[in-house]
């Protein structure tokens, strides 16, 4: 059959072996996928009732958003479902931000977990995925990208290896879900986006994501 992607990898989970690929050592832009990297570090790093301020940078942040204020306080737990189901763009510098300290070093927190991983073909310069270039020290310039088989292996450590895959798995797996912020003036709703849920059976885990630069 015709396989319509520019790029894809077949992985073996248990082994990491892969067992097919189409251009799978591509760097290509990884749009919201980004957010399995940011929601792992959130749950290895972080505990479910941190609470959570929307800041200035995240208020400003563009569609698809959750839309909170500045200065609304969530809980990091009610945000990761906001993450994962909406893949909401303030949602993933809030998170950052109460992680990382800030959306820069947060992103050297992702880029150094994904060496740690093998994913030697990964630049993460944000949370949310949306297109990004910077230029690196050597006057090169640096893309917000990874691979198939990048992203296949960040996926298996997610599921399958992290200390956090149960409760990653958890989130990924709800249909639906809805939060308010901490003093309860403004709430949330979420659906899970990934159609394969409802499409077959077992699936542990997913993300959908969209940009122009990704398609």
């Amino acid at each position: 059959p015709k396989l319509y992607a520019q790029s894809a990898v077949l992985m073996d989970g248990d082994t990491g072996r892969i067992l097919y690929e189409k251009n799978g050592d591509t760097p290509r832009p990884m749009a919201s996928t980004t957010k399995i990297m940011t929601c792992i570090l959130a749950l290895e790093m972080g505990e479910e009732e941190d609470p959570v301020t929307v800041s200035a940078r995240a208020a400003r942040q563009p569609k698809v958003r959750l839309g909170a204020p500045e200065g609304a306080v969530f809980s990091l737990k009610d945000l990761l479902y906001s993450l994962m189901l909406e893949s909401h763009n303030d949602t993933a510098v809030m998170i950052a931000e109460h992680i990382g300290g800030s959306v820069e070093a947060f992103a050297g927190l992702m880029n150094r977990k994904a060496r740690d991983l093998g994913c030697r073909d990964t630049c993460f310069l944000t949370p949310n995925g949306l297109d990004a270039r910077q230029e690196g020290p050597d006057g090169e310039t640096w893309m917000h990208s990874t691979t198939a088989a990048d992203l296949a292996t960040m996926m298996r450590y997610c599921v399958w290896q992290s200390p956090a895959g149960e409760a990653f798995q958890a989130i990924c797996q709800t249909r639906s879900y809805s939060f308010s912020d901490l003093e309860g003036k403004y709430t949330g709703s979420c659906v899970n986006h990934n159609a394969l849920l409802s499409m077959m059976s077992g699936v542990a885990a997913g993300k959908t994501g969209y940009t122009d630069d990704a398609g």
